[in-house]
């Protein structure tokens, strides 16, 4: 019978079956994921959203008890509302503002090599040790586009990282290397940005 030609009834039992079945298929591949982890995940792209992707997962993180670390390698020197948020939080969470703002705001190579080397030690710290379950390292992609910090130390810290340990990195720019490694990433596509058309950065959205 076309769907045209059925009663309200008629439709409502055919979708209840089609759910029915969908229901039973999805508890049957769900069946088989047995695996529980530690994930590295990487939010790129050029599309906005990465760190408040990133800050979302940190929030559901928090809200399930769990403690949180998060090391900011550029926005440091920004006043954000996320930031203010989290230190809310005091009792679960490490936060450390560790950056001066983008490499074209300091113009100063060695002051930047200096500010991300001292934020890798950091979070080296907090990724290998038994208080976090969750490690934000937000920007390091940008610090490693510039090479700031040898991508090789980047992923042995990560390839020996406890077996539970969440670790999410953002940035534009990638690398393969990182993204070959990871568990989970996610490309953040552009297509509109009021930027391009004259709107400054807003509080509550960009920061």
């Amino acid at each position: 019978m076309k769907k045209a030609d059925m009663t309200e009834a008629q439709l409502d039992e055919r979708h209840a079956d089609k759910m029915r079945k969908k229901k039973a298929a999805r508890a049957k591949i769900l069946a088989t994921k047995t695996i529980e982890k530690g994930l590295i995940i990487v939010h790129t792209g050029k599309g906005k959203g990465k760190s408040t992707a990133a800050f979302g997962l940190v929030f559901r993180a928090l809200g399930n008890g769990m403690r949180v670390a998060v090391v900011q390698f550029v926005k440091g020197a920004w006043e954000t509302g996320e930031r203010a948020a989290l230190e809310r939080f005091d009792d679960q969470l490490t936060i450390n503002t560790m950056g001066e703002g983008f490499t074209w705001e300091t113009q100063d190579r060695q002051r930047d090599i200096a500010a991300a080397r001292a934020a890798w030690e950091l979070a080296k710290t907090h990724i290998m040790d038994d208080t976090h379950d969750m490690v934000l390292l937000d920007e390091l992609n940008i610090v490693l586009r510039y090479d700031y910090l040898p991508l090789d130390e980047i992923l042995e810290t990560l390839r020996a990282k406890p077996a539970g340990k969440h670790v999410i990195i953002t940035g534009r720019n990638a690398k393969d290397e990182l993204i070959e490694i990871a568990d989970l990433v996610t490309e953040m596509t552009q297509i509109k940005h009021p930027f391009r058309s004259g709107v400054k950065a807003q509080v509550g959205i960009e920061f």
